[in-house]
Protein backbone atom coordinates (compact mmCIF):
# COMPACT_ATOMS: atom_id res chain seq x y z
CA UNK A 1 0.00 0.00 0.00
CA UNK A 2 1.21 3.50 -0.84
CA UNK A 3 2.30 5.65 2.13
CA UNK A 4 1.28 9.31 2.14
CA UNK A 5 2.63 12.24 4.15
CA UNK A 6 2.18 16.02 4.31
CA UNK A 7 4.60 18.92 4.83
CA UNK A 8 3.12 20.58 7.90
CA UNK A 9 4.02 24.14 6.92
CA UNK A 10 1.15 24.00 4.39
CA UNK A 11 -1.39 23.24 7.12
CA UNK A 12 -1.25 26.76 8.59
CA UNK A 13 -0.82 30.26 7.25
CA UNK A 14 0.86 30.65 3.86
CA UNK A 15 1.44 33.73 1.74
CA UNK A 16 2.55 34.93 -1.65
CA UNK A 17 3.56 38.42 -2.82
CA UNK A 18 0.04 39.78 -2.43
CA UNK A 19 -2.08 37.65 -0.12
CA UNK A 20 -2.07 35.60 3.05
CA UNK A 21 -4.06 32.38 3.15
CA UNK A 22 -5.55 30.44 6.06
CA UNK A 23 -4.85 30.87 9.75
CA UNK A 24 -1.63 30.42 11.71
CA UNK A 25 -1.52 27.21 13.74
CA UNK A 26 0.69 25.79 16.46
CA UNK A 27 2.66 22.65 15.70
CA UNK A 28 0.18 20.59 17.73
CA UNK A 29 -2.75 22.08 15.84
CA UNK A 30 -1.08 21.10 12.56
CA UNK A 31 -0.42 17.57 13.82
CA UNK A 32 -4.02 17.29 15.03
CA UNK A 33 -5.32 18.38 11.63
CA UNK A 34 -2.97 16.01 9.81
CA UNK A 35 -4.10 13.14 12.02
CA UNK A 36 -7.63 13.72 10.75
CA UNK A 37 -6.79 13.82 7.03
CA UNK A 38 -7.93 10.60 5.40
CA UNK A 39 -5.11 8.59 3.83
CA UNK A 40 -2.21 10.45 5.50
CA UNK A 41 0.05 8.74 8.03
CA UNK A 42 3.31 10.66 7.71
CA UNK A 43 4.63 14.11 8.48
CA UNK A 44 7.49 16.26 7.15
CA UNK A 45 8.33 19.19 9.43
CA UNK A 46 10.51 22.21 8.66
CA UNK A 47 13.61 22.69 10.82
CA UNK A 48 14.43 24.98 12.59
CA UNK A 49 11.53 27.41 12.22
CA UNK A 50 8.47 25.21 12.60
CA UNK A 51 9.40 22.72 15.30
CA UNK A 52 9.65 22.49 19.07
CA UNK A 53 12.32 20.47 20.87
CA UNK A 54 12.75 17.02 19.30
CA UNK A 55 11.29 15.30 22.34
CA UNK A 56 8.16 17.48 22.12
CA UNK A 57 7.87 16.94 18.36
CA UNK A 58 8.24 13.17 18.77
CA UNK A 59 5.59 13.12 21.51
CA UNK A 60 3.16 15.04 19.29
CA UNK A 61 3.71 12.61 16.41
CA UNK A 62 3.02 9.67 18.71
CA UNK A 63 -0.07 11.39 20.16
CA UNK A 64 -1.63 11.75 16.70
CA UNK A 65 -0.34 8.38 15.40
CA UNK A 66 1.98 9.88 12.80
CA UNK A 67 5.34 8.74 11.47
CA UNK A 68 8.10 11.04 10.24
CA UNK A 69 8.60 11.01 6.48
CA UNK A 70 11.50 13.48 6.72
CA UNK A 71 12.88 16.56 8.40
CA UNK A 72 13.01 19.45 5.92
CA UNK A 73 15.91 21.77 6.76
CA UNK A 74 15.58 25.41 5.69
CA UNK A 75 18.90 26.96 4.57
CA UNK A 76 17.51 30.06 2.86
CA UNK A 77 15.67 32.21 5.42
CA UNK A 78 18.57 33.53 7.50
CA UNK A 79 19.83 37.02 6.48
CA UNK A 80 23.28 35.58 5.82
CA UNK A 81 21.78 33.22 3.23
CA UNK A 82 20.28 36.01 1.11
CA UNK A 83 22.86 35.46 -1.64
CA UNK A 84 23.26 31.76 -1.03
CA UNK A 85 24.31 29.67 1.91
CA UNK A 86 25.88 26.40 0.79
CA UNK A 87 27.66 28.01 -2.19
CA UNK A 88 28.56 31.33 -0.54
CA UNK A 89 32.11 32.62 -1.10
CA UNK A 90 32.11 33.44 2.63
CA UNK A 91 33.23 30.37 4.57
CA UNK A 92 31.48 31.54 7.74
CA UNK A 93 28.17 31.58 5.86
CA UNK A 94 28.84 28.13 4.37
CA UNK A 95 29.72 26.82 7.81
CA UNK A 96 26.43 28.11 9.19
CA UNK A 97 24.47 26.41 6.39
CA UNK A 98 26.27 23.11 7.03
CA UNK A 99 25.62 23.49 10.76
CA UNK A 100 21.90 23.84 10.06
CA UNK A 101 21.92 20.55 8.15
CA UNK A 102 23.93 18.76 10.82
CA UNK A 103 21.60 20.07 13.51
CA UNK A 104 18.63 18.87 11.45
CA UNK A 105 20.21 15.41 11.40
CA UNK A 106 20.60 15.55 15.18
CA UNK A 107 16.96 16.60 15.44
CA UNK A 108 15.84 13.80 13.11
CA UNK A 109 17.74 11.19 15.09
CA UNK A 110 16.20 12.33 18.38
CA UNK A 111 12.62 12.38 17.13
CA UNK A 112 12.87 9.16 15.11
CA UNK A 113 12.97 10.45 11.52
CA UNK A 114 15.11 8.49 9.05
CA UNK A 115 16.15 11.27 6.67
CA UNK A 116 16.74 15.00 6.15
CA UNK A 117 15.80 16.78 2.93
CA UNK A 118 17.22 20.15 1.87
CA UNK A 119 16.27 22.42 -1.04
CA UNK A 120 19.05 25.02 -1.54
CA UNK A 121 16.81 27.70 -3.01
CA UNK A 122 19.08 30.61 -2.15
CA UNK A 123 22.00 29.11 -4.06
CA UNK A 124 21.93 30.39 -7.61
CA UNK A 125 22.10 33.56 -9.70
CA UNK A 126 20.09 35.97 -11.88
CA UNK A 127 22.44 37.56 -14.42
CA UNK A 128 25.36 36.89 -16.75
CA UNK A 129 28.77 37.38 -15.13
CA UNK A 130 27.13 37.39 -11.68
CA UNK A 131 28.47 34.02 -10.55
CA UNK A 132 31.65 31.99 -10.83
CA UNK A 133 29.86 28.75 -11.74
CA UNK A 134 32.80 26.41 -11.29
CA UNK A 135 33.72 27.86 -7.90
CA UNK A 136 30.10 27.68 -6.77
CA UNK A 137 29.93 24.02 -7.84
CA UNK A 138 33.08 23.19 -5.88
CA UNK A 139 31.65 24.90 -2.80
CA UNK A 140 28.37 22.97 -3.14
CA UNK A 141 30.31 19.71 -3.36
CA UNK A 142 32.30 20.72 -0.28
CA UNK A 143 29.33 21.76 1.85
CA UNK A 144 26.90 19.03 0.87
CA UNK A 145 29.76 16.53 1.16
CA UNK A 146 30.54 17.60 4.72
CA UNK A 147 26.86 17.50 5.67
CA UNK A 148 26.36 14.09 4.03
CA UNK A 149 29.34 12.56 5.84
CA UNK A 150 27.85 13.55 9.19
CA UNK A 151 25.63 10.85 10.72
CA UNK A 152 25.23 8.71 7.61
CA UNK A 153 22.56 6.75 9.46
CA UNK A 154 20.35 9.81 8.76
CA UNK A 155 20.79 10.24 4.98
CA UNK A 156 20.62 13.70 3.41
CA UNK A 157 18.44 14.20 0.32
CA UNK A 158 18.96 17.18 -2.00
CA UNK A 159 15.78 18.65 -3.49
CA UNK A 160 16.33 20.37 -6.81
CA UNK A 161 14.33 23.26 -8.23
CA UNK A 162 14.79 25.30 -11.42
CA UNK A 163 14.25 28.68 -9.73
CA UNK A 164 13.07 30.47 -6.56
CA UNK A 165 14.31 32.19 -4.55
CA UNK A 166 16.99 32.73 -7.21
CA UNK A 167 16.28 33.37 -10.90
CA UNK A 168 18.25 30.20 -11.64
CA UNK A 169 19.13 27.65 -8.97
CA UNK A 170 22.45 25.83 -9.28
CA UNK A 171 20.77 22.51 -8.49
CA UNK A 172 17.90 22.55 -10.98
CA UNK A 173 17.31 18.96 -12.13
CA UNK A 174 17.70 15.32 -11.14
CA UNK A 175 20.59 14.97 -13.55
CA UNK A 176 22.52 17.90 -12.10
CA UNK A 177 21.80 16.69 -8.55
CA UNK A 178 23.10 13.22 -9.39
CA UNK A 179 26.19 14.73 -11.03
CA UNK A 180 26.89 16.66 -7.82
CA UNK A 181 26.37 13.50 -5.76
CA UNK A 182 28.77 11.63 -8.04
CA UNK A 183 31.39 14.33 -7.49
CA UNK A 184 30.86 14.08 -3.72
CA UNK A 185 30.94 10.28 -3.64
CA UNK A 186 28.76 9.57 -0.60
CA UNK A 187 26.54 6.52 -1.07
CA UNK A 188 23.95 7.74 1.43
CA UNK A 189 23.38 11.08 -0.31
CA UNK A 190 20.05 11.10 -2.17
CA UNK A 191 17.70 13.08 -4.40
CA UNK A 192 14.29 14.52 -3.50
CA UNK A 193 12.17 14.46 -6.66
CA UNK A 194 9.33 16.97 -6.61
CA UNK A 195 6.76 16.25 -9.35
CA UNK A 196 6.03 19.95 -9.91
CA UNK A 197 9.68 21.03 -9.92
CA UNK A 198 10.38 18.55 -12.71
CA UNK A 199 7.24 19.59 -14.60
CA UNK A 200 7.88 23.33 -14.71
CA UNK A 201 11.59 22.78 -15.28
CA UNK A 202 10.74 21.09 -18.58
CA UNK A 203 11.57 17.56 -17.39
CA UNK A 204 9.45 14.43 -17.41
CA UNK A 205 8.88 13.43 -13.75
CA UNK A 206 8.67 9.73 -14.62
CA UNK A 207 12.00 9.94 -16.44
CA UNK A 208 13.52 11.71 -13.42
CA UNK A 209 12.43 8.73 -11.28
CA UNK A 210 14.09 6.33 -13.72
CA UNK A 211 17.29 8.39 -13.72
CA UNK A 212 17.47 8.41 -9.92
CA UNK A 213 16.55 4.74 -9.56
CA UNK A 214 19.09 3.58 -12.15
CA UNK A 215 21.82 5.67 -10.50
CA UNK A 216 21.65 3.52 -7.39
CA UNK A 217 21.35 6.58 -5.13
CA UNK A 218 18.40 6.81 -2.71
CA UNK A 219 15.47 9.02 -3.67
CA UNK A 220 12.44 10.52 -1.95
CA UNK A 221 9.25 11.94 -3.44
CA UNK A 222 7.20 15.16 -3.16
CA UNK A 223 3.82 15.25 -4.93
CA UNK A 224 1.79 18.16 -6.37
CA UNK A 225 1.01 19.65 -9.79
CA UNK A 226 1.31 22.92 -11.73
CA UNK A 227 0.83 24.40 -15.20
CA UNK A 228 4.46 23.71 -16.23
CA UNK A 229 5.10 27.46 -16.16
CA UNK A 230 5.53 27.98 -12.42
CA UNK A 231 5.57 26.02 -9.17
CA UNK A 232 1.96 26.60 -8.13
CA UNK A 233 1.79 23.52 -5.87
CA UNK A 234 -1.69 22.52 -7.03
CA UNK A 235 -3.15 19.21 -5.93
CA UNK A 236 -2.23 16.09 -7.88
CA UNK A 237 -3.62 15.29 -11.31
CA UNK A 238 -5.34 18.64 -11.87
CA UNK A 239 -3.05 19.68 -14.73
CA UNK A 240 -1.03 16.59 -15.67
CA UNK A 241 -3.13 13.54 -14.88
CA UNK A 242 -1.50 11.17 -17.37
CA UNK A 243 2.01 12.32 -16.43
CA UNK A 244 1.18 11.74 -12.77
CA UNK A 245 -0.08 8.24 -13.56
CA UNK A 246 3.17 7.51 -15.41
CA UNK A 247 5.16 8.94 -12.48
CA UNK A 248 3.43 6.54 -10.09
CA UNK A 249 3.80 3.68 -12.57
CA UNK A 250 7.58 3.98 -12.54
CA UNK A 251 7.72 4.40 -8.77
CA UNK A 252 5.85 1.10 -8.52
CA UNK A 253 8.07 -0.48 -11.17
CA UNK A 254 11.20 0.37 -9.17
CA UNK A 255 9.64 -0.84 -5.92
CA UNK A 256 9.46 2.53 -4.17
CA UNK A 257 8.34 1.94 -0.56
CA UNK A 258 8.94 5.31 1.10
CA UNK A 259 6.46 8.15 1.61
CA UNK A 260 4.90 10.22 -1.14
CA UNK A 261 4.80 13.57 0.62
CA UNK A 262 2.37 16.33 -0.37
CA UNK A 263 4.27 19.53 -1.14
CA UNK A 264 0.98 21.18 -2.03
CA UNK A 265 -0.27 24.63 -1.09
CA UNK A 266 -3.97 25.07 -0.26
CA UNK A 267 -4.55 28.76 -0.93
CA UNK A 268 -8.14 29.31 -2.06
CA UNK A 269 -9.20 25.75 -1.24
CA UNK A 270 -10.05 23.97 1.98
CA UNK A 271 -6.86 22.61 3.56
CA UNK A 272 -8.21 19.23 4.63
CA UNK A 273 -10.07 18.77 1.35
CA UNK A 274 -7.00 19.63 -0.72
CA UNK A 275 -4.79 17.03 0.91
CA UNK A 276 -7.53 14.43 0.89
CA UNK A 277 -7.83 15.03 -2.88
CA UNK A 278 -4.09 14.36 -3.21
CA UNK A 279 -4.37 11.19 -1.18
CA UNK A 280 -7.54 9.98 -2.88
CA UNK A 281 -6.27 10.31 -6.46
CA UNK A 282 -2.89 8.82 -5.55
CA UNK A 283 -4.38 5.78 -3.80
CA UNK A 284 -6.87 5.17 -6.62
CA UNK A 285 -4.19 5.42 -9.30
CA UNK A 286 -1.81 3.21 -7.32
CA UNK A 287 -4.46 0.47 -7.14
CA UNK A 288 -5.53 0.96 -10.75
CA UNK A 289 -1.94 0.58 -11.96
CA UNK A 290 -1.83 -2.82 -10.27
CA UNK A 291 -4.92 -3.78 -12.25
CA UNK A 292 -3.41 -2.51 -15.50
CA UNK A 293 -0.33 -4.68 -15.14
CA UNK A 294 -2.60 -7.62 -14.43
CA UNK A 295 -4.17 -6.97 -17.84
CA UNK A 296 -0.81 -6.92 -19.62
CA UNK A 297 -0.01 -3.21 -19.64
CA UNK A 298 3.65 -3.82 -18.79
CA UNK A 299 4.06 -5.54 -22.17
CA UNK A 300 2.65 -2.50 -23.98
CA UNK A 301 4.35 0.33 -22.08
CA UNK A 302 7.56 1.21 -23.89
CA UNK A 303 6.68 -1.12 -26.75
CA UNK A 304 6.80 -0.53 -30.50
CA UNK A 305 3.10 0.07 -31.11
CA UNK A 306 2.10 3.22 -29.23
CA UNK A 307 -1.34 3.23 -30.82
CA UNK A 308 -2.02 -0.07 -29.05
CA UNK A 309 -0.65 1.41 -25.83
CA UNK A 310 -2.88 4.46 -26.22
CA UNK A 311 -5.97 2.35 -26.90
CA UNK A 312 -5.25 0.41 -23.72
CA UNK A 313 -4.92 3.71 -21.79
CA UNK A 314 -8.22 4.95 -23.25
CA UNK A 315 -10.09 1.85 -22.23
CA UNK A 316 -8.42 0.94 -18.93
CA UNK A 317 -7.06 4.16 -17.42
CA UNK A 318 -9.56 6.70 -18.75
CA UNK A 319 -12.32 4.03 -18.85
CA UNK A 320 -13.52 5.27 -22.26
CA UNK A 321 -15.19 2.27 -23.84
Amino acid sequence: MVKLAIITSFLGKTKDRFHEYNQAKTLEEKFRMLGGIQGASGVEVVYPYEVDAPEVTKTLAEKYNLSFAAINVNVKAEPEFLNGGLSSPDKAVRDKAVRFIKEAKDFAEKCGADKVTCCPLGDGYEFSFQSDYAAAWRRLAETFGEAAEYKKNIPLFIEYKPSETRGSCFIDSAARTLLLIKDIGVRELGVTIDFGHAMYGGYNPAEEVCLAAESGQPYYIHINDNDAKWDWDYFCGTKHFLEYAEFLYYLKKYGYKDYLTSDTSPTRWDIKGTFEANNRITIKLWKLLDDLDGKGFSKLAGGKDYLATWKFIEENLFRLK
